[in-house]
């Protein structure tokens, strides 16, 4: 008789799996008061003293940058001015001395030809050449000082018109024609595209907060919408009265269509890495096992 016995393999194998690490990623909203400022205000004064003679704007007017604004008497100045335009264009003495050169010059030529001269009007019609020269130098010396004498005049009647050193908007006016004015401002302008949104947050967020993170705004007047703005300082310095800190933010206002001086809401959406879980796995088969 012949016995046959069937041997059964299983395969087993026990393959242990590299660890692999899972990275949690959570965000806090938090929101804030804020304010929105405006980017920068300019209390336009005068250079000079004199009377008010003309307000090109008022309040809420839109300016330009080197728009003018407000001018002063300048009657002297602009004569002063028209003088000296003539000083600078006189050139009747240069020319005379380039004439008594060029004389001078053909007179010593002459005399240097002659033997009948003696030694000593020779020397003299040298020396006539050489100061005719000095003088006609002396004359264009005197014309380039006619010229920064003009540019003067000038710079001194630019004075008389107080143009705008921003492109914004006039938020105040405190003069009107006919009015002395010596030190005290003109006009206030403030530049409100972009606007500025100023913040206080508590210290436990400090170095969360950094700049170019952006920020949701929302206006207390809902018709603005909400707006997103970009961090642009951050205090480097906390407050230990009120364990707080500032952050200004940047926000665009193209057109200047949305006004400053508004209250608003300011939304962080802060992101932080939680710690790394870690995770192990193990799969086992079947492998060449003998019953």
């Amino acid at each position: 008789m012949i016995l046959l016995r069937k041997t059964t393999f299983f395969n087993l194998t026990l393959t242990a799996v590299s660890m692999l690490w899972i990275t949690a990623a959570w965000a806090e909203t938090v929101e804030y008061d804020g304010l929105i400022e405006p980017d920068l205000i300019v209390e336009i004064g005068a250079p000079a003293e004199g009377i008010v003679t003309r307000v090109a704007v008022d309040r809420s007017s839109p300016v330009q940058k080197g728009e003018t604004l407000v001018e002063l008497e300048s009657s002297v100045e602009q004569a002063a001015l028209k003088k000296a335009e003539a000083l600078a264009a006189f050139d009747g003495e240069i020319r005379m001395q380039r004439t008594q050169l060029a004389f001078a010059k053909r007179a010593h030529q002459r005399v240097k030809q002659l033997e009948a001269v003696s030694t000593h009007d020779k020397d003299l019609a040298a020396t006539e050449i050489i100061q005719t020269g000095h003088r006609l130098g002396k004359a264009r010396e005197k014309r380039s000082l006619a010229r920064l004498e003009l540019k003067k005049a000038r710079a001194v009647l630019a004075l008389r018109s107080i143009k705008s050193p921003i492109s914004g908007v006039v938020a105040e006016r405190y003069v009107s024609p006919g009015e002395y004015v010596n030190s005290q401002p003109l006009l206030r302008v403030v530049r409100i595209d972009p606007l500025r949104v100023e913040v206080i947050v508590p210290a436990r967020i400090f170095g969360r907060i950094t700049p170019g993170m952006t920020a949701a705004i929302i206006p207390e007047l809902p018709e603005y919408g909400e707006k997103t703005a970009t961090v642009t300082i951050v205090d480097k310095v906390i407050d230990p009265a009120s364990s707080t800190f500032g952050v200004r933010l940047e926000l665009p206002n193209t057109h200047r269509h949305m006004p400053s001086g508004m209250k608003c809401l300011v939304r962080f959406e802060i992101k932080d890495e939680a710690c790394g879980v870690e995770k192990a796995t193990a799969r086992i088969t079947p492998d060449q096992v003998q019953n």
